[in-house]
């Protein structure tokens, strides 16, 4: 088996990027007040809030099932039910978090084909039954882009924010890939979230260059009530915050989580692109992230794996291709040119 240089299984494999790397190192100058009373927690908030031009309360967590199970447990009661796609992290890779911190929140989950949650799914849930026995919906969660790699449109959020408006619904955001769904749009951060009707977000910044670490935004500043207390409480208050927060002003003020989200999309698009006319190779959803599903017959992915290449066929059974702000355009060319190769050989 060929040993690899980059691999692109996940963009949880990729280093820390240097704006993250120099902002921690600057941070870590002499001492500074603990648990985020300190200038880099503080700068960072300030970052997120200029970012979205809008006032917000902002925190700090390790990682990003942390983030989303306090978020969605801030807004529900354990008597109350969250409305999520059936591929939702929080249903699929979370372990029960989101259930665990909110003390028996039930998740309600809505069949997709893509990953995309829509308004009528939404409806149907919600107004599924009305009656004490059965668990009050009280929040719909979307993932932004979804595990498939597809991203909510700014009409697409508003219209669910609608949907959850009429029904009395909080909108909460997954935003692991947050950045790439932003530079797949082109638009404005504040569009697809506060302006178009979201309540909390969850943006994440491992997946954008950091070594750890998420902010769990709250637009709607009421609802983040004892918001820290529930940090505390779970294990998510850094005592050295600064390491957490710093990184975030390393790619905020540098501008290179946009930066880097839109190279990481463009990867995608490339290997979409050297591989979309290959005999035998479907490319299971649209690549509007970065994100690449690929179905090929068990020979071709066999193959790929014989000459060192990993990758992961949780959904639907293809093989799952991400990009990272590291990613080796050259890298991709030479899987590209496996792909290919392999396909021929089955052929014949």
């Amino acid at each position: 088996m060929a040993d690899r240089i980059q691999q692109f299984a996940s963009d949880n494999y990729a280093g820390i990027c240097p704006e993250a790397w120099a902002a921690m190192e600057a941070a870590n100058a002499g001492s500074a007040t603990a648990y985020g009373d300190d200038e880099w927690t503080a700068r960072a908030a300030d970052g997120f809030r200029t970012l979205f031009e809008t006032d917000c309360e902002v925190f700090f967590a390790f990682n990003g099932t942390a983030a989303n199970s306090l978020a969605l447990a801030a807004l529900c009661q354990s008597y109350h039910s969250v409305i999520c796609s059936s591929f939702a992290h929080v249903e699929t890779d979370e372990c029960g978090a989101p259930e665990f911190f909110s003390n028996g929140s039930k998740l309600l989950v809505a069949p997709t084909d893509d990953g995309k949650l829509t308004p009528e799914a939404i409806v149907r849930l919600a107004t599924s039954r009305a009656d004490i026995h059965f668990p009050k919906p009280r929040v719909v969660t979307i993932t932004q882009p979804t595990e498939t790699g597809q991203v909510y449109s700014v009409e697409d959020v508003r219209a669910i924010a609608a949907v959850c408006r009429d029904l009395g619904l909080k909108l909460h955001m997954d935003g692991a890939r947050f950045a790439q769904a932003c530079a797949s749009l082109g638009c404005a951060p504040a569009d697809i979230t506060w302006r178009a009707g979201v309540d909390v977000l969850c943006f994440g910044g491992t997946k954008a260059g950091m070594a750890v670490g998420e902010a769990v935004i709250f637009f709607d500043t009421a609802l983040a009530a004892d918001f820290d207390y529930r940090c505390k409480q779970a294990g998510q208050l850094a005592s050295k915050m600064r390491f957490l927060s710093a990184p975030w002003t390393g790619l905020l003020e540098s501008g290179a989580w946009l930066r880097h989200a839109r190279h990481a999309n463009d990867c995608a698009r490339a290997l979409a692109a050297g591989i979309g006319n290959c005999a035998e190779i479907e490319l299971m959803f649209p690549v509007q992230s970065n994100a690449v599903f690929v179905k090929a017959p068990a020979a071709v992915l066999d193959a790929l794996r014989a000459r060192g290449w990993r990758f992961y066929t949780f959904i639907g059974g293809g093989a799952r291709f991400m990009f990272a702000w590291d990613s080796d355009p050259a890298e991709i060319t030479q899987l590209i040119g496996d792909v290919r190769e392999a396909t021929e050989m089955a052929i014949v």
